[in-house]
C-alpha cells in the first residue's frame, strides 16, 4: 500500500481517456469524462443488458425488443454501457491502440454491472480470438478484462475455455443473419477443460454485443459441454438506433 502511495506521487494516475490527473487509478476516469462516458444505470434489459427508455415486460423480467424477438442460448446479459463516445474510443484503443492498461478498470465496472449474475461457483470466460489473429494482436482483451473481473469479484477464471476454430472475416457491416451464419459451429469448448465446467454456472466475457452472434456461439457451445447455465457481460452494447 505505501509502495502504491509512493508511485502515486512519482507517476500521478492518469485519466483513461484524456490523460487528466485522478485520484487514483482505481477511478479510471476523471470528474469530466465520466460525465461524458455512456454508463448503463436506468432500467436495462435483463438479457443483452442494452438501456431501456420503455419497459417491456416477459415473465417479470424486463427485455429489449431483439431479446424479446430472438432465442438467446444464455439465461442473463449485462452491460457497462453504450457503444459510444468514450466507450467507444476505449474498445477501440482495447481493440487496435496497445491500449491494454484499459482492461483492468474495465474489468472492475463489469464486475459491479454483473453483480448479481455471479455466484462462487462461477467460471469466468472469455470470447476466444483465433489463434492467427491473438498473435496479430499479442493479447486477447476480452480475456484481459475476464481475468480483472475475476480477480474483483474472487472468482475462478479460465482463459482458455473456449476455442475458435476458423478464423472469420470482421463482423462490421455485416447482418444479424450473416454473423449467425459465419459463428455458427466456430466456438468449441477446450477437451482438457471440460470437467472444470461440467454443472457449474459460466459467465462470458466480450468487448461488445451487437446482435449476438459471438455469445450466441459462445455460450450454446458451453451448454452443450455441460455448463449448468450460461450468462454474458459486455464492456459496450450497440444500441439499435445507434
Amino acid at each position: 500500500m505505501m509502495m502504491q502511495k509512493a508511485l502515486d506521487v512519482l507517476y500521478p494516475p492518469q485519466c483513461l481517456t484524456c490523460n487528466a490527473t485522478v485520484e487514483t487509478a482505481d477511478s479510471g476516469l476523471c470528474a469530466d469524462c465520466w460525465g461524458k462516458t455512456p454508463f448503463i444505470t436506468g432500467p436495462a434489459c435483463d438479457c443483452c443488458g442494452t438501456s431501456l427508455p420503455g419497459q417491456e415486460i416477459d415473465d417479470g423480467r424486463l427485455k429489449c425488443d431483439d431479446c424479446l424477438t430472438v432465442s438467446r442460448a444464455w439465461s442473463r446479459g449485462r452491460s457497462v454501457g453504450l457503444y459510444g463516445a468514450n466507450i467507444r474510443q476505449m474498445v477501440l484503443s482495447l481493440k487496435h491502440g496497445d491500449g491494454a492498461e484499459l482492461a483492468k478498470p474495465a474489468g472492475r465496472w463489469m464486475a459491479r454491472a454483473a453483480k448479481d449474475l455471479i455466484s462462487p461457483q462461477t467460471l469466468v470466460a472469455p470470447v476466444p480470438l483465433h489463434w492467427s489473429r491473438l498473435l496479430k494482436r499479442r493479447y486477447n482483451q476480452s480475456a484481459l478484462m475476464a481475468s480483472a473481473l475475476a480477480q474483483q469479484a474472487g472468482i475462478a477464471y479460465c482463459q482458455d475455455l473456449m476455442i475458435r476454430r476458423h478464423k472469420t472475416p470482421t463482423l462490421d457491416g455485416k447482418s444479424a443473419q450473416e454473423r449467425s451464419d459465419i459463428m455458427s459451429g466456430n466456438i468449441f469448448v477446450h477437451p482438457r477443460r471440460k470437467i472444470r465446467m461440467a454443472g457449474r454456472p459460466v459467465l462470458i466475457v466480450d468487448d461488445v454485443m451487437t446482435s449476438g452472434a459471438t455469445l450466441q456461439a459462445c455460450a450454446g457451445a458451453c451448454l452443450i459441454a455441460g455448463a449448468s447455465r450460461v450468462d454474458v457481460v459486455v464492456l459496450a452494447r450497440v444500441a439499435k438506433d445507434a
